[in-house]
């Protein structure tokens, strides 16, 4: 059996692979591990979810599991999984749970585990509670008021929006926004959120029903978003996935602010104010050529890391740096929150935005966008490529034909026997030839 925590937690079909009884198990081994590190006071667990359908039954048996151990669970309903995040650390809870499957179809759902701390919880944590998947009739199964209580503390929810509020310092209140909530977790507290602090706020995709979650909708399907903002004369675009943990922006002509731009636009902010420390920005093998580049032009130091946002923060945390982030819209101000945060992230966009009087597709110009190709093929051993010296020239060849005008990355996927080749480079035309070169190698090396 594999290790059954991914690099987001524990996933799967809903009722299928991630079933009722696992999540049962699973709360009681987690239980069990955490419920150790309280010397001082009964052990309690926040518990959050989005809006699909199979989270109350989840929900559920998660929460059996816990109190069958002995841990009392404080449910806070659908709520973004950073204020999940947020309200662990700061009413002093034991750990903190989301369930959600993020910008997954709304058939599949997750358990993501939180350390009292805020932060995800280490590799070494999660094997340990896996462990104790195995032995769980050696836990402790108290009785009497020794068992766990469920607590509605949906109350906490308010917590979380009044420290959205307060990460910034300008009024909103001469913008126009339109707000996609994917039908998700933020569908109730963005656009509140947004008037709260002055802005005209129109939504869409705010009405959840269960299945709806992420359907042509959020940060994964932006193409209605673009169409309101162009329709309405907006001044900015907000879509947010599933658990409201990614944004992609829309300035008012209906162009994409993904990540890479959102980061660079408040950096440079940050920069100004000397608020990016180590005038460094922590970013992964993904973000686009022309983010480099921009980043280089602005003074900024990169540090680099896996795709992953654990691999982001882990480096964070390492260095003290303040902001680092996805190209896909997961980004992280860890002076305000400890995961990444759609919402915050869209504020502090806003900020910018506001103070600067400046529209977004100005702020936007900060870099170019390279065009970009990825090409996945399936092989025998996804990691021969990394010894192969036919690949490796073909590889070296294109690199020195790029020169400083593009990049290539080549790399294996961590569940699947693929091997991705990117390209980005000054034009289409360019991309495809290359990328095409090297694909065409890999082929011939290591496919059957």
């Amino acid at each position: 059996m594999g290790r059954l925590f991914g690099t987001d937690g524990v996933r799967g079909v809903a009722n299928r692979e991630l079933t009722p009884e696992l999540a049962f198990r699973l709360g009681f081994a987690a239980a069990c591990v955490l419920a150790r590190t309280e010397k001082e006071h009964r052990a309690f667990v926040v518990l959050g979810k989005d809006t699909r359908h199979s989270g109350d039954m989840l929900e559920a048996a998660l929460s059996a599991g816990m109190m069958t151990a002995g841990v009392d669970v404080w449910t806070l309903g659908v709520i973004p999984t950073p204020g999940v995040a947020y309200v662990t650390r700061t009413i002093g809870a034991t750990s903190g749970v989301m369930i959600s499957a993020s910008h997954n179809p709304m058939e599949d759902n997750g358990i993501k585990f939180f350390g009292g701390d805020g932060y995800k919880l280490f590799d070494a944590m999660e094997d340990e509670i896996e462990e104790q998947l195995t032995k769980l009739e050696a836990c402790e199964r108290p009785i009497g008021s020794g068992i766990g209580r469920l607590i509605d503390r949906s109350d906490l929810v308010t917590t979380y929006e009044t420290f959205l509020q307060n990460t910034i310092t300008h009024s909103l209140s001469s913008l126009h926004i339109v707000v996609d909530g994917a039908n998700g977790a933020a569908y109730q507290i963005a656009g509140e959120v947004f008037r709260q602090l002055g802005a005209k706020v129109t939504e869409m995709h705010h009405e959840p029903d269960g299945s709806n979650i992420n359907v042509n909708c959020g940060s994964t399907h932006p193409e209605s978003l673009v169409a309101k903002v162009r329709e309405l004369g907006a001044d900015i675009g907000l879509a947010f996935d599933g658990d409201a943990d990614r944004l992609i922006a829309v300035d008012e002509l209906g162009n994409l602010i993904d990540g890479d731009r959102t980061m660079l636009i408040c950096a440079k902010h940050l920069l100004s104010t000397g608020e990016l420390l180590g005038h460094t920005l922590v970013t992964t093998v993904m973000s686009n050529y022309g983010f480099i580049k921009a980043a280089k032009e602005l003074g900024i130091e990169l540090v680099r890391t896996s795709v992953g946002d654990r691999y982001v923060m882990e480096a964070m945390r390492e260095g003290g740096y303040v902001l680092g982030g996805e190209q896909s819209g997961h980004v992280i101000f860890l002076s305000h929150n400890t995961t990444g945060d759609g919402i915050l992230t869209a504020l502090q966009l806003l900020n910018v935005l506001a103070a600067s009087e400046a529209k977004l597709s100005e702020l936007g110009a900060v870099m170019r966008s390279y065009p970009q190709k990825l090409v996945n093929i399936r092989v025998k051993d996804k990691t021969a490529w990394r010894h192969n010296e036919a690949i490796l020239h073909a590889i070296r060849d294109v690199e020195e034909k790029l020169g400083e005008d593009g990049r290539v990355l080549v790399r294996e996927s961590g569940t699947e026997p693929i091997v991705r080749v990117m390209v980005e480079a000054s034009t289409e035309e360019i991309v495809h030839a290359h990328v095409e070169a090297i694909v065409d190698v890999v082929k011939a090396e290591l496919q059957a």
